[in-house]
C-alpha cells in the first residue's frame, strides 16, 4: 500500500513538474513609466500637429480658390474657366498628396513613429525576455494587446513592475 501512495505522490509531483508557467505585463503600464516614451510622444504630437495644421491650411486655401471661382465664374470666359478649375484641381491633388505623404501608411508620421518608438518597444521587450527566462516562465501575455485579449489575470503574475525595475526605474511613479 505504501509503494502505490509513493508511486501516486511522485506522479503528481512529476506532473506538477511540467506545467506550465504563465505570466502577464501591461505594456502601456510600463510605458508610462520611461521618460523616453513620452518624449517620442511629444515629438510625435509636435510633428503632427505641425503637418496638421499645414494640411488644414492648405484645404481652406481650396476652399477659398472654390468660393472665388464660383463668384467671378459668369464674369469668365470659358478658357479663363478652364484654367482656374485646373488650378483649383492641382491644387487639391497637391494638398491630398501632402495629406498621404504625412499620414498616409508610409507617410511621415508612421515612419517617424517607427524611428522613435521602435526602439524603446525593443528595449521592453529585451527586459521582458530576460525576466522570462529568469523566473522560468513559459508564457507573458501583453494584457493591453488587443490581440490577445484576456479575460482574468490574477495580479499575483503581472511583472510589469519587475520590467520598470530591470530597465532601472521605480514602478509607481509614472511619468506625465
Amino acid at each position: 500500500m505504501k509503494k502505490y501512495l509513493f508511486i501516486a505522490f511522485l506522479l503528481c509531483t512529476s506532473f506538477g513538474a511540467f506545467a506550465q508557467k504563465f505570466a502577464y505585463v501591461d505594456t502601456e503600464y510600463i510605458l508610462k513609466h520611461l521618460p523616453e516614451y513620452k518624449s517620442a510622444l511629444s515629438q510625435l504630437d509636435v510633428a503632427s500637429k505641425q503637418w496638421q495644421q499645414q494640411v488644414d491650411q492648405n484645404f481652406s486655401e481650396i476652399d477659398r480658390m472654390y468660393k472665388a471661382y464660383q463668384a467671378d465664374q459668369v464674369l469668365l470666359t470659358d478658357d479663363m474657366r478652364k484654367r482656374r478649375e485646373n488650378e483649383i484641381i492641382e491644387k487639391e491633388k497637391q494638398a491630398k498628396e501632402f495629406q498621404r505623404s504625412k499620414f498616409g501608411p508610409d507617410g511621415d508620421l508612421f515612419q517617424s513613429r517607427a524611428k522613435l518608438i521602435k526602439p524603446i518597444q525593443d528595449k521592453v521587450a529585451e527586459a521582458i525576455k530576460q525576466i522570462a527566462k529568469s523566473k522560468y516562465l513559459d508564457f507573458i501575455f501583453d494584457k493591453s494587446s488587443e490581440a490577445t485579449m484576456m479575460i482574468y489575470a490574477s495580479s499575483s503574475y503581472d511583472v510589469s513592475n519587475d520590467v520598470i525595475v530591470k530597465l532601472g526605474y521605480k514602478p509607481g511613479t509614472v511619468n506625465n
